[in-house]
């Protein structure tokens, strides 16, 4: 083993004489149906909550029961958090944080509103977004565009301790949350784009000093990687296993960020979550696999030291970052039950993983339209075991530089990006937002200058053939890779999804619907047009014995680009623009958080 990753774990033992074994914070309130204090609202991000007030027989009577103005335009992810009776709320750049109290109608408690430099905003690739907010230990902890990482006193508003996680000058910013997990706040990075080379990092609660940090590309010592005992299907990675797929020092500015979303397994003491694309764009740039970008990573909290790796999109082509959630599931796999990890891949592949060891056990096409692979080799004695087998006419690759690759499904937004599913232990599957968009592709030659766009791509988006609806909401069984039910959708599905114990899946659409359906069927079952289109995710709590369901409205990220930042050229915003030209039609901007319940 080298010596930094054997120092970072001396140091780390010692530590846990001290450390908690687990952050009881978030253990008991997650655990609390009431409340909703992290993203995902549990460590397992199966965004499924036990509440049932609000059920089949009577969502349909739902109505708003109060609504917030954040004052703020873009694109408003994420959700608000409840801790006891007081709610979070968000905003996308400049990041404000208000206090609101549930115990009388929405009054502000406190705001908090970061002074950051307006230069951030052009340096953030797909809208000025922010995924927002986590509690723990008494703290709100937040991370802004301009990569400050701060904690907050969760009565009082007041900044305890705050630290730079990067720097935006070399096109290091952020738009994800942040996840306690033990006395550690596990961070991301944004910059893709940009050339960064992208990690993850560990402060401490309390202090916010730095306890490890772990790249994606770059040296065992960077990356965190034991030779012997951090695996990839099932094998050891061997030394300089990143090193090896690049080309001199690409590495360097190599990409493979971490702007999704984080799991944690208390038991198995494991974090899981994707990395982003490599940089350049333009593939001819930068020969080899480039591990360890495109990939999931399972990794001890205390250390930064990874278990297990698996590369979904060697090589990538097409911009098919792997950052999208991984919940954390119980079930049976062939009549054996299986501790599994669940991933929706950009690339258009659902995946489903043994999370204690890394074993592939499930990759199927969640869209029938995928086309830039036939299939993933599941067969272990083959020399491509794991990999995707690529169509070479959607080989952006194959077929060069300057050349227009066209019908490319999915596009480079995915079947999915970000936007998260939610998974029902009562019905067993998984509902997904998904984009139902293909591409034409062009990469051309590019160079690398700190701070600037390293892209090296353009881009056209379309609606996947046979129809004109660019969504889908599917459910999903993820032990035989095969959807059950799927609602179309006039445009991409970018909200993400709420399952609960009344057997009723809430999602959003870039309308502005509030939509309710049956979790067995996929029945419509309430619709509500909310202020703005909805690119937040919905969460529900209960207040004086009351259950409501929340959602942040306000059009934007990539998919509303165009409306977002005003943009007109149909190439702008990554080939967003044109793709999504026509949502202009149905919405236009204003953040506005919408709170729903049933009449008394």
């Amino acid at each position: 083993m080298n010596r930094l990753v054997t120092s970072v774990l001396s140091v780390s033992a010692i530590a846990l004489s001290t450390a908690a074994f687990a952050n009881e914070s978030v253990l008991k309130n997650s655990a609390d149906p009431k409340q909703w204090v992290i993203q995902a609202g549990s460590y397992d991000n199966n965004r499924y909550s036990k509440l049932d007030q609000i059920n089949q027989s009577n969502v349909g009577k739902l109505a708003p029961a109060w609504s917030f103005s954040t004052g703020v335009l873009r694109g408003h992810e994420g959700s608000p958090l409840v801790v006891g009776d007081v709610m979070y709320v968000h905003t996308p750049f400049p990041n404000i944080v208000y206090a609101l109290d549930l115990n009388n109608d929405g009054k502000i408690l406190w705001k908090y509103e970061p002074k950051q430099d307006p230069n951030v905003v052009p340096v953030m690739c797909c809208d000025t977004v922010n995924r927002g907010l986590a509690y723990a230990d008494g703290k709100i902890f937040l991370h802004q565009a301009d990569t400050t990482v701060v904690a907050l006193n969760a009565q009082t508003g007041k900044v305890e301790w705050s630290v730079a996680n990067g720097d935006p000058k070399k096109g290091e910013t952020n738009t994800a949350t942040v996840l306690p997990v033990k006395d550690k706040l596990l961070v991301g990075i944004s910059g893709g784009e940009f050339g960064v080379q992208c990690h993850v990092t560990a402060y401490d609660i309390k202090s916010g000093k730095k306890i490890w940090r772990a790249y994606s590309v770059g040296p065992d010592d960077q990356i965190l990687f034991d030779p012997e005992k951090t695996t990839s299907l099932g094998k050891p990675v061997g030394k300089d296993s990143s090193l090896k797929t690049w080309q001199g020092d690409q590495w360097k500015t190599g990409g493979g960020c971490t702007w999704g979303w984080y799991s944690y397994d208390p038991e198995l003491n494991l974090v899981y979550y994707g990395s982003g694309n490599p940089s350049t764009w333009n593939p001819k740039q930068r020969p080899g696999d480039n591990k360890w970008s495109m990939t999931l990573f399972a990794r001890d909290p205390d250390t930064g030291v990874a278990k297990w790796a698996y590369q979904m999109t060697p090589h990538d082509e097409w911009d098919y970052d792997g950052v999208n959630e991984v919940p954390l599931v119980d079930q049976k796999i062939d009549g054996k039950d299986r501790k599994l990890v669940v991933h929706f891949d950009r690339n258009g592949f659902g995946y489903t993983l043994d999370r204690v060891s890394g074993e592939l056990l499930v990759a199927e096409k969640y869209d029938p339209t995928v086309n830039w692979a036939t299939k993933v080799d599941m067969d272990r004695n083959s020399p491509t075991y794991g990999r995707p087998l690529v169509n070479a006419k959607f080989s952006t690759e194959q077929n060069g530089e300057d050349t227009n690759s066209q019908g490319i499904c999915p596009a480079a937004l995915g079947s999915k990006d970000q936007q998260p599913s939610a998974y029902s232990p009562k019905t067993g599957l998984f509902y997904v937002p998904t984009n139902h968009v293909c591409m034409d592709y062009e990469p051309f030659r590019v160079s690398y200058t700190p701070g600037q766009p390293y892209v090296g791509a353009t881009l056209a988006m379309y609606p996947a053939p046979g129809g004109t609806h660019m969504g889908n909401f599917i459910a999903w069984d993820a032990t035989k890779g095969k959807i059950v039910w799927t609602d179309q959708e006039q445009f991409s599905v970018w909200s993400g999804a709420l399952a609960t114990a009344g057997d009723v899946v809430f999602y959003g659409t870039l309308e502005g619907y509030l939509k309710a359906v049956d979790a067995k069927t996929g029945k419509l079952l309430y619709k509500y047009k909310t202020p703005s289109g909805i690119i937040g995710n919905v969460m529900t709590y209960q207040h004086k014995g009351k259950q409501y369901v929340a959602v942040l409205s306000g059009v934007g990220g990539w998919a509303g680009i165009g409306l977002a930042a005003g943009l007109a050229d149909p190439h702008a915003g990554l080939g967003a623009v044109g793709g999504y030209a026509a949502l202009s039609n149905y919405t236009a901007l204003g953040g506005t958080l919408t709170v729903f319940a049933l009449p008394d």
